[in-house]
């Protein structure tokens, strides 16, 4: 519990009609989950409007409502921000007592790598005898203790919900994946970050950023929170950007320029990867139990990070060569067949790449690709990504990934103009398969010994959305059974 008047102290406010000393219970921006004595914040949405359910969180027992436009509410307190979104995360991190102070917090934020960079930072921790927490696309980790996740980077009233509970359960580190939207949105106004991470910048999200440079500007506001050391991939070009804005310490990592921490003598093969970690002060022999030059960045921005939090690189190689792998990411199927099957998240024309030519280092026959792009979001990669997945794979299969409200044949047309622009031959080079689980059992059985079938897109999620409902699909369990009655016919 706290009064209204003292959680108000951290807002500048247009107006009110009520008195303020009353105990609020808690936030939310949720009108279904209002609560007797709730604070209701009222968000101007996408799709929907908070505004029109202050009944129904009045009705729910809501005290107090924030709202950023004009609106009335019989009995109870209305205040009125500039910024409803900015208001939440200011309120929410107050509510809690501001428990990221408490916290060592690392965000990573970048197009790609930011699920596997944050699993070896907190597989690192947890081997060094550190209590973990740990927030991002696939799960939510509160020591011992997971939950499924529903966004990359919840909104600011769950996310200080989150470090609370981490707090109370004896958690001394999180670390969490930090998305455009997040930043664009404020949700994390409020959280102390200790380190920063960049991992790469590529084309992604344009739907809902104008430009690329607005998506830039908005992964930059990270490294303009505060003035503590941020660990930063300088191969990527945009790198110079985010360096100039960064208020803190850099500490830099690459394979290709000079840097603090840099890859040296890298070898490739189907169960990892091993290179010689360069630093000012010495090498350091490295052998990953995933594979792929990828992997090589996301462990150098990892090692980076606990390196900077006052780790010896010999304790860091310790804890990072036991990492057998993450979900969803290039994760090896194996059924016993004499093909490979590999699954990833690979959702953007650069992740698609990396995915591609990695497993271009090690497989002796057809790369077989399964692939689609997700409706609502942005149409301009459709058809470079149909470019690559015809160029980098030996056949393709376009498929349906997450519709949501898009028609999927809409979709595969999208992705097939690129694919004619490299004058491609359908029923020869590629095919078109709506319904993905037909498309991902068809892949199984074209594969031939020594060929590799790669299914990108959902990686670790375990449902399909599509425009009327969501249901339960998963790629690799997919995979596993059309493996299986492979084994079964013949």
């Amino acid at each position: 519990m706290i009064k209204l008047q003292e959680l108000l102290k951290v807002l500048e406010y247009k107006e009110l009609n009520q008195d303020l000393d009353i105990d609020i219970a808690g936030i939310t921006y949720d009108s279904r989950k209002v609560e007797e004595g709730y604070l209701f914040v009222a968000i101007t949405g996408f799709k929907s409007d908070g505004h029109q359910f202050i009944a129904n969180a009045v009705e729910n027992g809501a005290k107090a409502i924030i709202v950023e436009k004009d609106a009335e509410a019989s009995g109870v307190a209305v205040i009125k921000v500039e910024d409803s979104r900015k208001a939440l995360a200011q309120l929410s991190a107050k509510f809690y007592g501001y428990p990221s102070k408490e916290l060592t917090v690392v965000g990573v934020t970048g197009t790609n790598g930011k699920t596997t960079t944050t699993y070896l930072i907190e597989s690192m921790l947890k081997e060094l005898g550190i209590k973990t927490g740990l927030i991002g696309t696939i799960k939510t980790k509160i020591g011992d203790k997971e939950e499924d996740a529903s966004r990359t980077t919840p909104e600011s009233v769950d996310l200080q919900r989150i470090f609370a509970e981490m707090l109370e359960d004896g958690v001394t580190h999180a670390v969490m994946e930090v998305s455009s939207h997040a930043l664009e949105l404020d949700r994390v106004l409020g959280v102390d970050f200790d380190r920063q991470v960049f991992t790469n910048l590529s084309q992604d999200h344009l739907d809902f950023h104008e430009s690329f440079e607005d998506y830039l500007a908005a992964k930059i506001k990270l490294f303009k929170m505060n003035d503590k050391p941020s660990i930063i991939n300088v191969d990527d070009v945009r790198s110079e950007a985010i360096i100039k804005e960064a208020r803190g310490e850099v500490i830099s990592y690459s394979i290709n320029s000079e840097a603090d921490l840099k890859a040296e003598e890298i070898e490739v093969n189907k169960k990892g990867v091993s290179y010689t970690l360069k630093t000012n002060q010495e090498k350091l022999a490295i052998k990953l139990n995933l594979t792929g030059r990828f992997n090589v960045y996301n462990s150098l921005a990892a090692i980076g990070t606990v390196y900077s939090l006052g780790f010896s690189l010999a304790e860091i190689k310790k804890g990072l060569e036991k990492i057998e792998g993450v979900p969803g990411r290039f994760q090896i199927i194996n059924e016993g067949q004499d093909f490979g099957v590999i699954v990833d998240y690979a959702h953007t024309p650069d992740g698609m790449e990396n995915v591609l030519n990695t497993a271009s280092e090690f497989t002796k026959g057809r790369k077989i690709v399964v692939f689609g792009c997700g409706g609502d979001r942005d149409r301009t990669k459709r058809p470079i990504m149909g470019r690559i997945g015809v160029t980098l794979g030996d056949f393709a299969i376009v498929t349906s990934d997450n519709p949501r409200s898009e028609e999927p044949m809409a979709i595969i047309e999208d992705i097939k103009a690129g694919i004619e622009e490299e004058g491609k031959v359908e029923g020869e080079e590629y095919i078109i398969i709506e319904d993905r689980a037909t498309a991902i059992k068809e892949a199984i059985k074209l594969a031939k010994s020594e060929d590799i079938v790669i299914i990108v897109g959902k990686g670790h999620e375990t449902y399909q959305i599509l425009k009327d409902k969501t249901i339960d699909f998963d790629d690799r369990e997919i995979a596993r059974e059309a493996i299986k009655q492979l084994r079964i016919k013949s």
